[in-house]
Parts: structure tokens; sequence; C-alpha cells
């Protein structure tokens, strides 16, 4: 069975991240992929070729397609002779269906990777793409999301597809695992004491990711929680940026706070924190952060969007979102835990994320959902 794989881009985010791990999990003997990417391909593309899947790019520029771009996706399909059209993110939602109907492609899926966008906080051309989209919901063959609350925010935006499909993201615990080696090493790397608390939150700089909320938590988290250190990286989460720079010097934590920007080395960071955070306001699905987190090992407080709260379960401390107050609690509950207490804690939040979202597993769901829409 061969399966294009349509995707905006491959920069950092959960979707991208997805669409890696089921390209390099995926049967070989039954299923050849590829990934086609409407810009540039970003630093995920190295993942998904060095899991021996072709990736080619249409170079777009972001805005409206034109008529040209639409026959160079048409042209890709048709290279390529897919019997599947899998479409990740509205963009190529939106592209990918049109191009693959042209192509004379018989099944398209598409895939739904968040849920409540605020979209006054977004581009006229996303508000309205996703409103022609709502529009065309009902031609693929199936709507693919990674949460239930994905599914019940599109269905109130008119979304009305012939069949729904929730899969939740899946998670490579050999690579996301507790690491003591690398805790010790990163942190003497940031100059951080070995025994001193350390929170930390791995999200690019996006409206949705809530670093307002975050810098404000910290600043009532660290009044309270002595010699308290914080540690976020992501796209354009670095030293430098004018925004971050205010942030963290409102919040009076100059010289406690590491902007680290992107890392490679995310699973090792990860295992470097006594506690994640996700902070986001709106537009999550089912956040991966919080099952790689967890899976290293490092519990997590989340705040109540996507399937977030569902994710942690009782492995974690779920709160509202746009509430500080509420996020430096949860924060100094967790650090002011005994070390046995907290011990137990990451071992639960590890187990969790072992018995309910390992990777083998949902590779294996989005299987069967493709060989049956050729069955």
């Amino acid at each position: 069975m061969r399966i294009l794989h349509v995707i905006t881009g491959l920069n950092t985010g959960g979707a991208e991240a997805m669409l890696a791990k089921l390209v390099g999990g995926m049967d070989r003997k039954r299923f050849a992929s590829q990934v086609l990417c409407l810009l540039s391909p970003g630093p995920m593309a190295e993942a998904v070729l060095s899991a021996g899947v072709r990736v080619e790019s249409l170079g777009l520029s972001r805005g409206l397609p034109t008529p040209g771009a639409l026959w160079r996706a048409v042209g890709a399909v048709r290279r390529f002779k897919p019997d599947l059209v899998q479409t990740w993110l509205y963009h190529a939602d939106l592209l990918g269906l049109a191009a693959a109907k042209l192509a004379g492609v018989r099944r398209v899926a598409w895939n739904i990777r968040c849920s409540d966008m605020e979209l006054d906080k977004y581009r006229r051309l996303t508000r309205w793409t996703l409103g022609l989209n709502a529009r065309l919901s009902g031609v693929p063959d199936v709507v693919l999301a990674n949460s239930t609350v994905a599914v019940r925010v599109h269905e109130g935006l008119g979304f009305k597809p012939r069949r729904w499909e929730v899969v939740p993201n899946g998670f490579d615990t050999d690579l996301y695992r507790p690491d003591p080696a690398a805790r010790a090493a990163l942190r003497a790397e940031w100059g951080i004491p070995a025994d001193a608390p350390v929170a930390g939150m791995v999200a690019r700089w996006d409206p949705m990711k809530g670093h307002e909320t975050f810098f404000a938590a910290a600043a009532e988290a660290s009044r309270a929680v002595p010699g308290l250190h914080f540690v976020l990286c992501g796209d354009g989460v670095e030293e430098g940026e004018p925004v971050l720079d205010r942030l963290v010097e409102s919040a009076g934590l100059a010289g406690a706070v590491r902007l680290l920007g992107r890392r490679s080395d995310v699973p090792r960071v990860m295992a470097a924190l006594d506690v994640h955070v996700l902070s986001s306001s709106f537009g999550e699905g089912f956040p991966n952060v919080v099952g790689e987190a967890m899976s290293c090992g490092a519990p997590c407080v989340v705040t109540e969007v996507g399937d977030a709260a569902g994710v942690v379960g009782d492995a974690g401390v779920a709160v509202p979102p746009r509430n500080p107050r509420a996020l430096a609690m949860a924060l100094r509950s967790i650090l002011s835990m005994r070390p046995e207490e907290r011990a137990e804690l990451s071992r639960k939040a590890r187990q969790r994320v072992l018995d309910r979202f390992s990777l083998a597993a949902v590779v294996r769901r989005y299987e069967d959902i493709y060989l049956g829409l050729l069955g």
C-alpha cells in the first residue's frame, strides 16, 4: 500500500514529530510511504529521512496558494501514484485534498492536530482555510484527530465528516526515558546545582503556548520554592528575543531562567527536569510534549486544554488555563514533595505512558485504519 503524507512543513512541532514517528514505525513490507511538504523542509525532515522515507518539497511561500502551486502538488501526487493521501494540518488538508482528487486518488484522509483555535490571534488566511475545510469536511473518507476535544470543537465549527477516528499520539519510550547521566551533565552545563529544583517547558514561541502565564506563575512559585530554576527551549525561545527578555525581567527572574532555543536533545533536556509545564491557553489537541516528558520521568503540570488533563491523569496536576496562581500552586505542590514522593510520581508518570500511549500501539492503529480504507 502506497501512502503519500502531505504536510505544510517539517519544522519542530507535535504534528511533524508524530508524522516522523509514524512513517518510521510502519511495516515496510506492507506500506511504502513518502512525505510531501508544501513549504521548504524544516529540521524534522532529518528524522523522516533517517527512517528511510523520501521527502519532497514544493518550496511554496506562505500565503494564498496559486493555481501553479496546485498543479505542482498534483504533479507530485501523480509521480508517487499513492493508494491513499494522508494530509496533516489545515493548509495541507485543503491543498492535499484538491491535489489528490485532481490526480485521481480515490482515498483521502485528513489529520486534525489542534482543538480550540483562537483565530483572532492568527492570520486571515488561516481563518479562511479553516472555514473552507469545514465546508469540505465531508469529502475525505475519514478525518483523524488526536483528541476527543478536537472532535467536539471542530464539530462546533461546522465540520461534518463521513467518519471521525480518534488516535492519540504515541511515544518512543526507549528514546524518551529517565537518564541520570544526562540530568547531571546538563545541569552542570547550565550552571544549576545538582540538587536544585528545576521546572521547564519545551514549547515553540506561539500565541497558544501561554509563555506570559508561565512566567507569571514562575515568579510566584520562585518566591515559595528556594533556589528554583527554569529551563525553556523551542523555536524562538532564546536569549535576545525582546519580548521574552521583557517577560523574564518583569517576573524578576533574571539569572534563574535559561532560554535554550531549539534543541536537538529534547529527551535529555526533559530528563534533567523535576517538573515539566504546559501553560497553553488554547489550541492544543493531544500535546506531544506532555507524553514525552512523562516518559522521561518528569511529572507534568498542565493547563486544561485539549486532552492534556486526561494524558497526565493522576500522575501530574491539571489547572485552568490563563491562571498563573493555580499554575504556581501546582508547581509548588510537586516541588515541595519529599524526594521519595516525587520519585514515585516520576515512576507513575512513565508507567502511564508505557501502559496507554506506546508508539507501537498507535502505529498499529494507523495501519488498521489505512488497510480498512482500501479493504
